[in-house]
């Protein structure tokens, strides 16, 4: 089915979409950034709050009550494609943005994903996930997501010429190519954003990455969540590639086939010969190799030793280990 889209205004309504759930620590630098931004047009910003354990519902009751533009609705599964789908519901503007509530944009982020989509004629658009750290060990973190050594050569993680792709980090869409492919599938957890735009291309829409469209995003605070992440994505990716048979290329396979080749290596090396040891040993080089192509300072250097084989593994576990079948 090919979707027949009106064209856009030079300037067009655009409502900002956050689904938020225990964002504290970011979420008031994140709307602030938005409502700083530089767009000629009118826009909105609605936020769909989950059941917080912190205060991140008062920061944004507090919010709301400063800006009459921030629009508050209640997301009570807290799951992340549900929140989408109910701030969609809650807009009717033409332009569709979504940010996160630990990312932020810079000034002109609106300006410029409108003037894209208008250019390219595109559904979606989007840029580059620059992911920011604050501590030694979040910067570490950011290094790796940044670097294809340590997640691959996703455009949208490294960076690339603008183009026609796959899927696009966030994204700004055209409402109405949304809504005929029937928005955000709640059945997924994680992966929703990928799904989605699957779904877009199978409508004859056109994924657009341009990689002056910065966001910051701020990476996970320790190792423990880091890996419960990768471990997240792994397993919502295997679910994807069920549902939609063809999707998964090498890039997808490589964690998994890391981790069982690591495994068996050691297990074989310790109860036949050492000579089993060698793929572990190549895969230790690559990570020491890699921590020190990645590292500005000592201290990522040695955080980099233990961040970059979590995701790896933990997207490989999660990958592996993933039975969920969607119905």
């Amino acid at each position: 089915m090919t979707t027949l889209l009106g064209e856009l205004s030079v300037s067009p309504a655009v409502s900002v979409i956050l689904p938020v759930l225990n964002e504290e620590p970011h979420l008031a630098e994140s709307i602030s950034a938005i409502l700083a931004q530089d767009y000629s047009g009118a826009f909105e910003v609605i936020l769909a709050l989950g059941p917080s354990s912190d205060r991140t519902n008062e920061v944004a009751q507090d919010l709301a009550a400063c800006d009459s533009r921030i629009k508050l609705v209640e997301n009570p599964s807290g799951k992340t494609a549900a929140g989408l789908n109910l701030a969609i519901a809650a807009s009717d503007n033409p332009v569709i943005v979504r940010v996160d509530g630990h990312a932020k944009v810079p000034n002109n982020y609106l300006s410029l994903a409108v003037l894209i989509l208008r250019e390219t004629g595109a559904v979606n658009v989007g840029g580059v996930m620059a992911a920011e750290g604050i501590t030694q060990f979040e910067i570490a973190v950011s290094r790796a997501m940044r670097s294809p050594l340590g997640v691959g050569a996703s455009r949208f993680h490294t960076g690339g010429e603008a183009g026609e792709v796959d899927t696009v980090y966030l994204g700004a869409f055209r409402r109405e190519a949304v809504i005929a492919a029937g928005g955000f599938d709640e059945r997924y957890t994680r992966a929703q954003d990928w799904e989605l735009n699957h779904r877009l291309r199978k409508n004859g829409g056109k994924i657009f990455f341009d990689p002056r469209l910065q966001v910051t995003y701020r990476p996970r605070p320790n190792l423990q969540k880091l890996a419960k992440q990768y471990f997240q994505y792994g397993r919502w990716r295997r679910v994807v590639s069920r549902s939609h048979p063809g999707t998964v290329n090498f890039r997808y396979l490589a964690p998994p086939f890391a981790l069982v080749g690591t495994l068996t290596s050691v297990f074989l090396g310790l109860i036949t010969h050492p000579i089993f040891f060698l793929p572990a040993t190549v895969y230790g080089i690559f990570i020491l190799f890699s921590s020190l192509l990645i590292a500005k300072s000592v201290s990522e250097f040695t955080y980099l030793i233990a961040v970059i084989p979590t995701m790896h593994f933990a997207w490989g576990a999660g990958f592996i280990t993933s039975t969920k079948v969607l119905r």
